[in-house]
């Protein structure tokens, strides 16, 4: 599947690229909230879970707390 997703997101059609390039940040979005998840039920803090995103504890506290808090 992600061999596929790569080389629709490289051809050269832009609309083939850029529906891609949105299925790409979709999964990312999931996969992102399922560890998110998984972090928090093993006990982590915003503060372990934004730097392992590279984000700051309130932009990942913001994004999820409520769904995860």
């Amino acid at each position: 599947m992600s061999d596929d997703l790569l080389a629709t997101a490289a051809a050269a059609e832009p609309a083939e690229g850029l529906r891609a390039v949105r299925a790409l940040h979709t999964l990312a979005d999931r996969l992102e909230a399922l560890h998110v998840e998984r972090a928090r039920q093993a006990g982590w803090s915003w503060q372990q879970i934004a730097e392992c995103l590279g984000v700051s504890r309130q932009a990942v506290h913001q994004r999820y707390g409520k769904r995860f808090g």
